[in-house]
């Protein structure tokens, strides 16, 4: 990272950060944790941090560390835990032996496949444990308020990123988000691709419900920052830049493109209260042409672009 990215990056970090409080204030979230939304709202900046920051050239400073200290350093992924926790009843020895020993041990694990350009069996064993962790809740000891329910995925986010690409050195995943005239056109493209297919069908299905309406400027901008930054980042570095990305080298681009579509669309399975076969359906097209937009140039920024467009204009306008 040069002197001026680290700038322009802990800048645009510190207006983004300052724009999700201003919003999370005026939420209900905030009356409901009370005193305890300031810790929340740090272990949140803590967990969205490493993310962020990933994409503007963090992952190259900590690649050429020595092997044992990156797996040591995976520790500090545990430091929102405590930020939200330390000094108060809330402190739990069972969680927080889970939130070190968790990215610890998973990139102690990953750190040892022998071939660092093609995937292993490690690599696969690691991202079913890290979906197994999100799926089956094993961090609901450490932020057990439904409020809080964003955090743990923040938290797997984090570790699958510093696991894969920086103990990993998992190459090729395009996690720089610097805006450039064709992730703009690629993104957009996609959108544009799927809108029509998601339109005709959630409609025939009875699964969306367009309603006109004209969304105020805060609404709408709430629902991108909120969109790109907590709903698509932690997603398409998981799917695309690792999963998607890994697929290609033991698959080709057409199979890996094609699987993480469709292991995308079954991620969402949870979502209501009994399985939901039109949102999967979706989802898997959905997560094709974020696929598309991804490998397009071996970017993240153009599959943020798509996802965010279309988890927005559904919040908006068809839910």
């Amino acid at each position: 990272m040069k002197i001026r990215g680290v700038i322009a990056a802990a800048f645009n970090f510190a207006l983004l950060i300052a724009a999700i409080w201003w919003g999370a204030r005026q939420s209900a979230m905030a009356s409901v944790l009370g005193h305890s939304f300031a810790r929340a709202f740090l272990s949140f900046a803590l967990l969205f941090a490493p993310l962020w920051f990933s994409a503007f050239g963090l992952i190259e400073m900590l690649k050429p560390l020595p092997s044992r200290m990156k797996i040591l350093g995976a520790a500090a992924l545990a430091l929102p835990y405590f930020a939200l926790c330390l000094g108060t009843p809330a402190l739990e020895w069972r969680a927080s032996l889970i939130v070190i020993a968790f990215p610890v041990l998973l990139a102690a694990f990953v750190g040892r496949a022998a071939t660092p350009s093609r995937m292993t069996w490690r690599d696969g064993t690691a991202l079913a444990i890290i979906a197994a962790a999100y799926f089956l809740n094993w961090l609901a000891p450490a932020w057990p308020s439904p409020r809080l329910n964003l955090l743990p995925k923040l938290f797997l986010a984090d570790t699958a990123v510093y696991c894969f690409l920086v103990v990993r050195r998992l190459e090729g995943a395009g996690e720089q988000l610097i805006p450039t005239r064709s992730a703009l056109l690629v993104g957009t493209r996609e959108w544009a691709f799927y809108a029509p297919i998601a339109i005709v069908f959630g409609e025939a299905t009875g699964f969306l419900h367009f309603h006109a309406a004209l969304p105020g400027a805060t609404k709408l901008i709430a629902a991108v920052v909120y969109t790109f930054s907590l709903i698509a980042l932690p997603e398409e570095f998981f799917f695309r830049a690792i999963l998607q990305n890994f697929l290609e080298t033991r698959l080709g681009r057409e199979p890996a493109l094609f699987l993480a579509a469709l292991l995308f669309g079954l991620s969402h399975f949870h979502h209501g209260a009994v399985f939901n076969g039109r949102y999967v359906l979706l989802a898997a097209i959905a997560g094709y042409f974020y696929g598309r937009a991804w490998r397009a140039n071996r970017e993240l920024l153009p599959a943020l672009l798509t996802h965010t467009a279309v988890d927005v204009a559904w919040s908006l306008w068809f839910r």
